[in-house]
This record gives C-alpha cells, structure tokens and sequence, in this order.
C-alpha cells in the first residue's frame, strides 16, 4: 500500500481536472492521472506531478464505458492498493447555439450525457469499495449552469449539471458514513474552454462579466483546483454541498 494518500482525478489531460491533480501532488498526494483522447496532456500532468513530488500513474479510460471503467479502478488498487480522493472532472460539450433548438443533434446530445452523467455515476461506483476503506471523499465537477442556467448554455450542457448536482446529493446520503460527495459549481472560468464558448467575444465578455463579479475577475483553473482540494480533504463535516466558485457573482445577480 502507498504510503502518502492518493487521488484518482479523471479527465486530468487539461483544464481543471489537469490543475486538479497537479494541486494535489504538491500537498503529499501520488495521482492517477486518467484521460481519453488527449495523450500528450495526461503525459504532461504526470510530468508536473512527479515535478511537484508525486508518483504518477497514467490510465487511458472513455468514463462513459463500464469495462473500462472497473479496469481504471482496478488500476488504483493495483498501483497503489488505496484511494482516498475521487475527483470526476471528466466533462464534454457542444458549441450548439440553445437559441436554435434543432441545431443539437441525439448524437451529441447522448455523448455529452454518456460522459458528464454516466461517467460520473460508473466511476463512482467502481471506486467506492476503495474510497470507503480510506473514509475518502469524492467532488465532482459541476457548473452554476446546472442550477442557474442563463438560457445561453447549450441544452444537453447545463442539463448534465444539472444531473451532476442530483447526483451529488444522492451519492452523499448513499455512501455516508464512510464516504463524503461534494460538488464545486465554477461560474466563468479563464482559458481555452470559454475561449471555445465565446469565440471572438471572449476577452470583451470576460471584462464585462469580471466587472460584475464582487472580486472583480473571472476564476482560474487554479481557483477551482484550490476549492476541489479544500473540499476534499480539509472539510470532514460538510457532505451534499455544491459550493458556488465564482467570486460571488452567482450571490449577486
């Protein structure tokens, strides 16, 4: 068995899930790095682990696929024969404008909730005889578009949030005591996903949006790494909460 604590953190290759992992191995923690389709991401997450004195073990896994999914957990009590961190950051998608109802396809519309639901839920599942050994904790990665969506969000998007945050409180009551769930819900968040969702508009939308926020700017992926940590390993009373990360725009509007 390992002797420092470990963190599975899925969808780990970028963004918050990569921010996520790296925070925790600066803090004692080894990582399972998890990702899909971005190879040289995970490769770089683990790199930044190792740099931040963690021991990295790289597991390639579609979270939305039942086998491959026990295999990952397996992979856990394998490499490391404990787990006391479970962060589902594994997220998709689409650039569908919600204004045109026949612009998101089934297709899409399936993946998105294959990924964001199923895959939280299959994860969940397979890594909970591990977390309860540990008394470990599990957050999920939400969005404030699962519970205050704006009419701007893409349709199978703020639904699976919405899913998240159900999820989150069934999981809670189920898997207590042994086991906590939280979800932190990011507002805005800089860099290359809202890049991808405001397109040209991006810095104008950001400086207005910054504007309007108590704490006058828009979270990092740092910022939500920070809040994912806390969450998990600092906050021994506090199960079934979904916590705003947003500098207190959600609080004000």
């Amino acid at each position: 068995m390992s002797a420092r604590p470990v963190a599975l953190v899925t969808g780990s290759s970028s963004g918050m899930g990569q921010s996520a992992a790296t925070l925790f191995a600066s803090r004692g923690y080894d990582l399972v790095v998890n990702y899909s389709h971005r190879p040289d991401g995970a490769d770089a997450t683990a790199r930044a682990v190792e740099a931040a004195g963690g021991r990295a073990v790289v597991v390639r896994c579609d979270v939305s696929d039942e086998d491959a999914v026990a295999a990952l957990a397996g992979s856990c009590r394998r490499e490391f024969a404990r787990l006391d961190v479970l962060v589902n950051a594994a997220g998709t998608t689409t650039m569908q404008p919600p204004q045109d109802l026949a612009a998101t396809t089934m297709d899409e519309w399936d993946r998105i909730m294959s990924v964001n639901v199923r895959g939280l839920f299959l994860v969940t599942r397979a890594c909970a005889p591990l977390l309860a050994e540990a008394r470990g904790s599990v957050v999920n990665l939400g969005s404030l578009a699962g519970i205050r969506p704006t009419g701007v969000q893409p349709y199978a998007y703020a639904a699976s949030k919405g899913a998240v945050a159900t999820l989150t409180k069934l999981l809670a009551s189920n898997l207590a005591p042994e086991v906590r769930v939280n979800a932190v819900l990011p507002g805005w968040v800089e860099g290359s996903w809202m890049q991808d969702q405001l397109g040209a508009d991006y810095d104008r939308l950001v400086e207005r949006r910054a504007r309007h926020t108590p704490l006058r700017r828009v979270a990092s992926n740092d910022d939500v790494a920070e809040t994912i940590f806390s969450i998990a390993t600092s906050m021994h009373f506090v199960t079934g909460q979904l916590v705003a990360v947003d500098g207190g725009y959600s609080s004000t509007t």
